[in-house]
């Protein structure tokens, strides 16, 4: 049931993209014909690149096509737009799974906090990732950058891919973009699995454990096996997350992944690799989302068969 309303949703994400190039000013023709192009040979190019077509026919070729496993062809470029996508997913992966890492060890840390709540690191580390959510997205990547670009200048402010080569021989040009789009969603992973955990601890059923002298690891096992299936899902959502800051990072620090492929593909009008890029961070999206509700389901599932055990 999950799985056809992730397609459904697809499929509606889709249209509304479709819908937003289409009312977006100008299309690809002024970008492949030209500024000096005369308005025949601005017809020309957009009877050849199939334009002229009305919307709705051009949008069921589309969607023909990728049903197909046919994604189309670029506008401007002319590429094939799985090829684009290959060359260029490769690259955001290497910034998106460094910051997931980052997400893991705060989820890490708000599961320790939870276990101790209300106690003076708690409520100072509370105070902090209030700071840190408080502050735009945007400026903490200014921030990264000024304080290890700028003020200590240890890694490169902008993503310089030398000819021939790729971005995971250079990890140096990928901490700073990993930096920025995982600074965004520390606080609220830490404390969101903190939230979790320390509801937890407040469970009847764990009380009851502590009365019954549960101590040490025995005791921290109990909580995490209870708060595992709530925690799980919150994670996922922080993880599903990063593939929308990556379209910010990306562009800003030029890192050539998806996000920054489709910020091009939008101010050219492409709208075949528009619709592409965005259907496959869509799908990634709620791949992990979907991942993260069937784990959480299963968690849960173990965790009431062993209360019954008992």
């Amino acid at each position: 049931m999950r799985v056809v309303a992730a397609a459904a949703t697809l499929i509606v994400l889709s249209v509304m993209v479709f819908w937003a190039t289409e009312v977006l000013p100008g299309d690809a023709t002024g970008v492949v014909s030209g500024p000096n192009a005369t308005d025949a040979e601005r017809d020309a190019v957009r009877v050849a690149l199939g334009l002229d077509r009305p919307a709705i026919e051009r949008y069921g070729t589309w969607l023909l096509g990728v049903v197909q496993g046919d994604l189309g062809n670029s506008l401007v470029s002319g590429r094939a737009v799985d090829e684009i996508l290959l060359s260029r997913l490769s690259v955001s992966l290497a910034v998106v799974i460094p910051a997931a890492g980052i997400l893991i060890v705060a989820g890490s840390l708000g599961t320790t906090i939870g276990l101790r709540a209300g106690t003076r690191l708690d409520k100072a580390l509370t105070a902090i990732t209030l700071g840190v959510i408080a502050i735009p997205e945007f400026l903490i990547a200014t921030l990264v950058v000024f304080v290890f670009a700028v003020w200590v200048p240890l890694l490169p402010a902008v993503a310089i891919i030398p000819a021939g080569q790729n971005i995971w021989q250079h990890p140096e040009l990928v901490v700073l973009p990993a930096l920025a789009l995982a600074i965004g969603g520390f606080g609220a992973t830490m404390r969101m699995l903190r939230a979790s955990v320390a509801q937890t601890v407040a469970t009847p059923y764990a009380e009851s454990a502590r009365l019954n002298g549960v101590r040490g690891l025995a005791y921290i096992r109990l909580v995490l096996a209870n708060a595992a299936g709530p925690a799980t899902q919150a994670l996922s959502i922080m993880i599903a997350g990063l593939f929308g800051g990556a379209i910010v990072v990306e562009t800003l620090f030029n890192v050539p992944g998806l996000g920054y492929e489709i910020t091009r593909a939008v101010s050219n009008r492409d709208v075949p690799l528009v619709q592409a890029l965005s259907l496959i961070l869509s799908a990634a999206v709620l791949c992990i989302l979907l991942c993260g509700d069937v784990l959480s389901h299963l968690l849960r599932e173990r965790t009431t068969r062993q209360e019954q055990f008992r």
